[in-house]
Order: C-alpha cells, then structure tokens, then sequence
C-alpha cells in the first residue's frame, strides 16, 4: 500500500492500488443500467462506494485493510461509471441508492455497513434514510447534502492530477471510451442541481453516521459538515488531519483507521 501521496502524483500516474482478487463479480441489471460489483473477504459486509468521475478501483488502499479485519468487502462501479453502463436519463443520487440496493439483494446482503466518499457518501445516506433497516450505518466522508455545502470552485495541481487520472480509467474501463465530455458534464449536471435535505429531512435519519472531513478539503465547507454531524441525530463529526477531498488516497492508513473505529463502533 502507497504510504502518502498528498500531492496524487502516485495516483495520477500508476492509479490507486489494484483491487484484490474478488470471489465473486460481475453485473446486476438495474433502472435500464448494468451495475458492475465485486465481492472479497468475508464476514459482516461493508460496501465502498466511490465518489464521481471515479470508480471502485479508486478503494484499492481500502479494501486489504478491511479484508484482513474480518468483513465482507462489496465494491460497485456506480451507473455510468467504471465497468457500469447508464441508460439516457440524467444521473440522480436516488437512482444510485437504488443501484446499490439491487446490488445487495442480489448478493443476499440483508444489512451492510456503508462507506461513501463524495458522491458516494450522498448516495449512501440517502439509501440508509429510505432503507434504514438494510443500513447499519454510514461513514459520510466529503460530501455536501444540499447546495449550500459546497465552496466556490478552485483549481489545483491536485484536482488536475485526479481528474486527468479518472479520466484514463474511464477510457480504460467504461463501454462509452470517447463519452468522457458528455459524461463529466452530465455528472456536474447531478452535483449543481442534488442533493436538497432539509433539516427536517436530516433530523429523521436514524442510523449512526460519521460526518467526516479533510482539513483541506477542496469542494465542501467545514460548517456543512458541522451542520450535518449537529443535525442528524445518532452523528458525530471527524477532521481528518493534513489531508484533503482524496484521504483515501493521500493517507491511507489516517483514513482506513477512522473507518475501522467506526464499523467497530456499531458492530458493522
């Protein structure tokens, strides 16, 4: 496993680390779309969901470290992205939660453990609200639950790093190679319009959550995350030190031990 890579000078080269051998992947058909997952280790089960423009391969420091604690690791390229296709309607949070859900009734998966990064931290509070008794909890890292989240946009060398390396993945991995334009713009499309809790809605989530954020993030306000831990009520709140929107990849370890302490937490 990388040790740091603040800078994704690794990541933009070489990619996250691979993803081990699964003992089971494959495809579930889902909302007019074919939703690629894997499966590796065993035990409780835990599902990883990327954030956008990404795709499951982006948890490769994740998913050993998981493995090796006793779980259940399910990973799923979201619709449109990675190995999934997408049908011609617009993309929506909602309708990945859903993907999500046919993903663990396929499998058998009653109850999971949810780990989202940036979109896939939205995607999985939204499914643990509508489906709470399929969720035993959700560790929410980077992401905004309504547009007042979010800050002003402000390119880096590191956001240029990260963008230019989704994009030689999805070149590498989707079903549509030369769709990565019209891609990007239908995903910001989804991220300038959704999602839209309210407070109230927040108030009736009813699973534990880690409300969890980089110092240095890139694209959400640190009084949102704040809001949010203060708002939904069995939340707390985590600042990840030194690091940014791409934890997961800049200090794997900082990251992997503030999800294990959690899922140890809520016996996930």
């Amino acid at each position: 496993m990388q040790t740091t890579d603040d800078d994704l000078i690794h990541f933009e080269r070489d990619g996250a680390q691979p993803l081990p051998p699964a003992r089971v992947q494959g495809y579930v058909e889902h909302d007019g779309a074919r939703i690629w997952h894997a499966v590796v280790g065993a035990g409780p089960a835990v599902v990883l969901l990327h954030g956008g423009l990404g795709s499951a391969g982006n948890w490769g420091n994740q998913v050993p470290a998981l493995v090796v604690s006793g779980r259940t690791v399910v990973v799923i390229d979201s619709r449109g992205h990675g190995r999934s296709t997408r049908d011609a309607g617009p993309f929506g949070y909602g309708r990945m939660a859903g993907d999500v859900l046919a993903v663990m009734d396929h499998l058998g998966i009653e109850k999971a453990s949810l780990v989202g990064w940036s979109d896939g931290a939205c995607t999985a509070l939204i499914l643990a609200d509508r489906h709470p008794e399929r969720v035993s909890g959700v560790f929410f890292f980077a992401c905004n639950m309504d547009p007042s989240g979010t800050l002003d946009f402000q390119p880096t060398p590191v956001l240029d790093r990260c963008f230019h390396r989704h994009w030689l993945d999805y070149q590498a991995l989707s079903t549509t190679p030369d769709a990565f334009d019209t891609f990007v713009a239908d995903v910001s499309r989804m991220m300038q319009t959704e999602p839209n809790y309210t407070t109230a809605d927040l108030a009736g989530i009813t699973v534990p959550v880690a409300v969890v954020l980089g110092e240095h993030d890139e694209f959400i306000r640190p009084e949102h995350a704040a809001y949010l831990a203060a708002t939904i009520p069995q939340a707390t709140l985590s600042i990840l030190p030194d690091v940014s929107h791409f934890a997961p990849l800049q200090r794997p370890a900082l990251f992997n031990d503030a999800v294990l302490r959690f899922l140890d937490r809520i016996g996930g």
